[in-house]
């Protein structure tokens, strides 16, 4: 299998003390999110692969050439300050992070996220187009590839709609997004696409490819037999299944569009239960709940 750490929460950014615990210890324990009792027992000599996902790399690279599994960078980078993203280290800081896990684990295996894109009226076209060159002139000969996506209407989304206060993306928004980061992408040897978006600006140079294919799964496992995640996105995400390891609600950046977070209070009670000693990531194992292996 391969991990995802993690799609539901900033594993590297908060919690990478208790990560490195239970690579020592073996396994790590994952509740459902839609069942806290029952318990999915990961051990790590099933893992062909991790897949770390993060806004802040930071805190993992002293203990990244130490892990033994494949592994593979998601790294968010996006150009809002701190109305939008309180709670992040300066993104001069992030970028020397990126750079830094290029050069460990390969820049064919470091990927870079620009997403989510939204404008109003302080974040607008323009805007985006200054920092997405600035971002790809940093990082030139460090990474290959970029992924973007747009804003989504998620809970957390309209509960800061005041703040985000979004536009609706016309098509020649679009086209202007497409035209111009495909040409800057170019110019700094690396490729842009979208991450199953309806609008996949293909016609403006965008790839268009999975953000974990089957090939890249392949290549980074040395294993031939990968699912697809076909569940998601309603079936239009054909990435490589992956299972998760976090949990919602524990993220501190307090993003205002993210969707792994939706109560700022919750995230903050779930952070007092986090234990760096125990097998899960929140709270611990009790008499009733049910552990079931899973290979």
């Amino acid at each position: 299998m391969i991990l995802n750490v993690s799609g539901r929460t900033d594993i590297v950014a908060f919690y990478t003390p208790w990560f490195i615990n239970r690579l020592k210890e073996g396994y790590v324990d994952v509740k459902n999110p839609f069942n806290p009792k029952l318990i999915s027992r990961i051990n790590f000599e099933d893992v062909a692969a991790i897949m770390f996902c993060t806004k802040n790399p930071l805190p993992i690279l002293p203990y990244l050439a130490k892990i033994e599994k494949p592994k593979l960078f998601h790294i968010t980078l996006t150009p809002y300050l701190k109305d939008i993203e309180p709670n992040l280290p300066p993104k001069t800081e992030i970028i020397e992070g990126i750079k830094r896990v290029s050069q460990i684990v390969g820049k064919d295996k470091t990927y870079v996220r620009y997403d989510p894109i939204f404008i109003n009226d302080k974040y607008k076209i323009d805007y985006h187009i200054k920092m997405f060159e600035r971002m790809c002139k940093s990082l030139d000969g460090y990474i290959e590839h970029i992924i973007i996506s747009f804003l989504d209407n998620y809970k957390n989304v309209r509960k800061n709609i005041k703040i985000l206060t979004p536009k609706t993306l016309t098509k020649e928004d679009y086209k202007r997004i497409g035209e111009n980061f495909a040409r800057i992408a170019k110019d700094y040897h690396m490729t842009v696409q979208t991450c199953f978006e309806e609008v996949n600006l293909v016609e403006y140079g965008f790839i268009k490819e999975d953000c974990l294919s089957l090939e890249l799964a392949k290549k980074i496992t040395g294993k031939e037999k990968h699912k697809k995640w076909k569940a998601r996105a309603g079936g239009k995400c054909n990435c490589v299944e992956m299972v998760d390891i976090g949990a919602y609600n524990t993220c501190s950046h307090f993003c205002k569009y993210c969707y792994a977070n939706y109560d700022e209070k919750e995230v903050k009670r779930n952070q007092q239960k986090h234990n760096r000693t125990s097998s899960l990531l929140i709270g611990t194992i009790e008499k009733d709940s049910i552990i079931k292996i899973r290979t």
